[in-house]
C-alpha cells in the first residue's frame, strides 16, 4: 500500500477517534491522539512525488478531511481551554472564600494631609 493511502487511512482513524470518544478519562484520549498523530506523521514523511493517478485522488479526499480534522482538533482544543479556565476560576473563588480581605486596600491608622 502507498504512503499516500496508509496516510489517509489513519486520518480516518484519528477523525473516528475524535468524533466517538466522548469519556471522561481525557488524558487516555489524548495519549490515542498523539499516538495517532506520530503515525501519520510518519506516514507524511514517506510520502514522495511522483504520485499515481489514484493517490492523486486520494490526496483530494484528504483535503476535506484535512479540514474536518482541524475543526474537531480546535474543538477539542477548545473544551480542553475551557474545563482550565473553569478550573481557575475555582480556585480563585475558593481562595477568596478563604481570605476575603485580601484583595482590600488597608488604609487603618494612615493620616491624610489635605494640604500640599
Amino acid at each position: 500500500m502507498s504512503a499516500v493511502k496508509d496516510y489517509y487511512l489513519v486520518t480516518i482513524e484519528l477523525i473516528k477517534l475524535l468524533e466517538n470518544e466522548q469519556s471522561n478519562d481525557r488524558d487516555g484520549k489524548i495519549a490515542k491522539v498523539e499516538g495517532v498523530l506520530e503515525k501519520r506523521e510518519g506516514f507524511m514523511q514517506k510520502m514522495k512525488p511522483p504520485f499515481s493517478q489514484e493517490d492523486q485522488e486520494t490526496g483530494k479526499r484528504l483535503v476535506e478531511l484535512e479540514k474536518n480534522l482541524a475543526k474537531l482538533l480546535a474543538a477539542e482544543k477548545a473544551a480542553i481551554k475551557k474545563d482550565l479556565l473553569t478550573l481557575n476560576k475555582k480556585k480563585q473563588s475558593q481562595t477568596k472564600y478563604h481570605n476575603p480581605y485580601e484583595a482590600l486596600p488597608i488604609t487603618d491608622g494612615v493620616f491624610y494631609d489635605k494640604r500640599k
